[in-house]
């Protein structure tokens, strides 16, 4: 059966247009005339048999069917390049992976370690994009996903990689001089918040036997990374795992107070849904990361 899919041309044309609300720019863009762009638009309104633009005197506005469609035409055209271009970067071998990564454990765990990936495997690419929260892999482009909480995805398979241990962490300036900090001085201190472990400080002072009424109330930060910049501002305290920040550690812009770690059941895992598990590519990744992560778990 013939698929009732509009030529590129016209794809192409309309999502420029739509994205500027201008044949003209889309038109210099694709280095076409106006008069061709608006052949090309009205060509796809025919095809759809849907109004896409309304015009009007000072040019030409998205119609509500138009804004829609032009989103989903922007994601599935997104899609495409980025296969077209893992394609042309591999001349056809190898394959690539499109993996969801929270932001602070890719950059700062992560990344350090692909190159020994790409020496075991040079015939996989990975290319990272940042997703704090759980989502539907039906709905996305993702391969895989490195996610910290719990590990029941529905439809996935999940791989341990390690707990965080997070410790409270702050600039030496709030130390006052001191060499270290109660936890009941901790508690007397603004606490830097994480929006995605909204009840961190609640748990890290229950597990020393405190109640403290304001334990979830403070700044919200959603990264580690936020976190790190704020408590070396002096803004309060954060809880951080140490392995986060290892070089602002060692340079002595955050320190330690209380080096009282609260167990946590949740932890970071390599997410794959169940009908990608046995590609190649993702076989070799999971082994790779699962070593590395033993390795790494090891050493601590």
């Amino acid at each position: 059966m013939r698929r009732k899919i509009p030529s590129t041309a016209a794809l192409v044309a309309f999502e420029l247009a739509a994205r500027h609300e201008s044949f003209t720019r889309a038109a210099e863009e694709l280095a076409l005339t106006q008069s061709a762009v608006c052949r090309q638009i009205a060509a796809l309104e025919d095809f759809l048999g849907v109004r896409l633009f309304s015009r009007t005197r000072r040019g030409v506005r998205l119609t509500e069917a138009g804004l829609a469609y032009g989103r989903q035409i922007a994601a599935r055209l997104d899609a495409v390049e980025r296969d077209t271009l893992s394609v042309m970067a591999h001349h056809g071998q190898g394959a690539t992976i499109e993996l969801a990564v929270v932001p602070t454990f890719a950059t700062r765990w992560l990344m350090p370690r692909l190159g020994s990936l790409r020496a075991a495997h040079p015939e996989v690419t990975v290319n990272l994009t940042t997703r704090t929260r759980p989502f539907l892999f039906v709905e996305t482009e993702f391969d895989a996903a490195l996610y910290y909480g719990d590990a029941g995805w529905p439809g996935t398979e999940a791989h341990y990689l390690m707990h965080e241990d997070a410790v409270p962490v702050c600039s030496p300036e709030l130390l006052g001089g001191r060499a270290a900090l109660s936890a009941e001085d901790i508690a007397g201190m603004p606490l830097l918040q994480q929006t995605t472990r909204p009840y961190a400080w609640r748990q890290w002072f229950e597990s020393l036997g405190l109640r403290v009424a304001h334990d979830m109330t403070g700044t919200r930060l959603e990264l580690f990374s936020m976190l790190a910049q704020a408590a070396m501002q002096g803004m309060g305290v954060a809880l951080i795992p140490p392995f986060l920040i290892r070089e602002e550690l060692a340079s002595g812009r955050l320190v330690v107070p209380l080096p009282h770690i609260c167990p946590s059941d949740k932890a970071y895992y390599l997410i794959i849904p169940e009908r990608k598990a046995e590609t190649a590519a993702l076989t070799a990744f999971r082994d790779w990361l699962c070593a590395e992560a033993a390795a790494y778990r090891e050493r601590r």
